[in-house]
């Protein structure tokens, strides 16, 4: 392979691995079983242990991981460590405080720390006498190192590691095959590389990983179906899945809500909830989410809260509030992923509200501020700041109502679009999209058809937007749901075959899962 095509299908693999890193964040962290009165703690917890189950201080420090309180979570596991140093249930639940921490802070301060923590945990664990708790916990941390090294851009380490957590959590199967908490994280594993676009093929071949996303897809519904103390988590990721990959929001709707609404107190379900609800443009709902979240300097601070409440308020045209929330994660942020995508918001709010030209220019140029694409959103912001092409504003100001599920408005505000012979070709394709998508989000799919068909038919086939793949996509989506799978599978393979465009990772994805369904 030629050395620039391996640079970029290296940058891809990060982008992946990211993906999958998003379903492998929250591995393990799951809601506590019932307590069990108990007179001897001691012989308890080693029966517990032996059963594949945590034990009664594990499972209460994870129900505080869950509600991301690190601090109260690794004081309840101090006791049970220092008794137990070797002890697997303590070791894993340490090991997801500390993964939680480091994915979603992505604080390179306490990076080595927090590797170096993983590492000794490991060690420790090579030290227990071998169970069905031990070798999971062992497979899960060696996945959650791997991760963490790959966010870090340690792509050796963090190879070595996935590809060893991956087969070790295979062999973990195979030798308990009723363990159900082995088969969620396979699951996860299958499905994240099986998902894979054919470019990545190569990498998958030289780290010796294969999966089929029906096998994994298999695994994760019987995690999910049994009791076991990571059964909600299993749910979780199982809804996750069908509703970004499937186009099937309901339940995904269903579970956050419930889990909201009997948990209050859990920052990560306040999370699910908006981030559910803003997926599926439900802008009010998100925002509601955001504002009753759980607060407090016992939980872990999200900064990508602030972003997600800029974009929802950014859609609902409140450009202040949406400036002040995204400089407030900026200046929260530890990480690097997000930044370039929130200097283009800052860009389009301060653009849209009519803010003197510096300041437009200044936000703009934060774009190119030396940082990573890997996320999709970032690597749109940057072709856009390359691109250098002026954005329309009824579309801009369209495309952001749509988002935002205020479908009717946009309509309205599409109504003012005049196009001449000066117009742009982006502009004359991303016009029906804009209205496709309209009438799509009002069920009103006759219109949203015939507006993707022209999408289509303006762009051609090699116009490098992302306008006419994702018409193609929705278009072979909705033959899908009108039982008609031959004109399904035409769609999904034209959408395959657009060259280069911004979402033509996550788009490629879903267009091949598609696929393999009607097989």
């Amino acid at each position: 392979m030629h050395p620039f095509k391996r640079t970029l299908a290296l940058r891809r693999w990060r982008r992946a691995m990211a993906c999958a890193g998003g379903f492998l964040a929250f591995a393990s962290f799951a809601p506590p079983a019932p307590p069990q009165a108990v007179s001897q703690p001691e012989q308890v917890a080693n029966t517990e242990a032996s059963a594949g189950q945590l034990t009664a201080a594990s499972r209460r420090a994870y129900a505080e991981v869950m509600k991301l309180r690190l601090g109260p979570a690794r004081e309840l596991l101090r006791t049970e460590l220092a008794a137990t140093p070797t002890a697997p249930s303590p070791l894993l639940v340490a090991n997801c405080a500390d993964f939680a921490e480091l994915i979603i802070t992505q604080d390179a301060g306490r990076y080595t720390a927090l590797t170096n923590a993983q590492e000794a945990r490991l060690s420790a664990l090579g030290r227990a006498p071998a169970s069905a708790m031990r070798d999971y916990a062992r497979a899960e941390i060696t996945l959650h190192l791997g991760l963490s090294q790959l966010l870090f851009r340690h792509l050796v380490a963090g190879g070595f590691h996935l590809r060893s957590g991956f087969h070790q959590m295979q062999a973990v199967v195979k030798r308990y095959p009723s363990f159900a908490p082995a088969r969620k994280t396979l699951g996860i594993c299958q499905f994240a590389v099986g998902s894979l676009p054919e470019g990545y093929r190569w990498l998958l071949t030289l780290l010796g990983l294969s999966a089929d996303v029906g096998v994994g897809l298999k695994n994760l519904t019987l995690a999910a179906s049994q009791p076991n103390d990571f059964q909600t988590e299993s749910q979780i990721y199982l809804t996750l899945i069908r509703e970004s990959y499937y186009k099937k929001p309901e339940e995904a709707l269903r579970l956050v809500e419930r889990l909201h609404t009997q948990h209050l107190d859990n920052l990560l379900y306040s999370y699910l909830l908006m981030s559910v609800q803003k997926r599926q443009r439900h802008g009010e709902a998100a925002l509601a989410a955001y504002r009753s979240r759980p607060t407090g300097p016992e939980y872990l601070p999200v900064a990508y809260l602030h972003h997600m409440a800029a974009d929802l308020l950014l859609y609902k045209g409140d450009y202040a509030n949406s400036e002040r929330e995204n400089l407030i994660f900026l200046r929260e942020n530890k990480g690097q992923h997000y930044r370039k995508d929130t200097a283009f918001k800052l860009y389009l709010a301060a653009w849209l509200s009519g803010q003197p030209a510096a300041t437009l220019a200044r936000y703009r140029e934060q774009i190119n501020q030396p940082g990573p694409t890997d996320v999709e959103e970032d690597n749109y912001a940057q072709h856009y700041y390359h691109q250098a092409q002026a954005l329309h504003p009824i579309l801009t100001r369209a495309r952001l109502q749509i988002d935002g599920g205020y479908h009717r408005a946009a309509l309205a505000t599409l109504r003012n679009f005049q196009a001449t012979s000066a117009t742009l070709l982006r502009d004359r394709i991303e016009e029906p999209y804009r209205r496709a998508r309209a009438y799509q989000g009002l069920g009103v799919l006759d219109s949203a058809k015939l507006a993707y068909e022209r999408t289509l038919a303006v762009s051609g086939d090699a116009a490098p937007y992302y306008f006419a793949p994702q018409a193609a996509l929705q278009l072979g989506y909705m033959a899908q749901e009108s039982k008609n799978p031959a004109l399904a599978r035409s769609y999904f393979q034209k959408a395959l075959r657009y060259p280069w465009h911004e979402y033509k990772n996550s788009t490629d994805a879903k267009a091949n899962l598609a696929l393999r369904e009607l097989k």
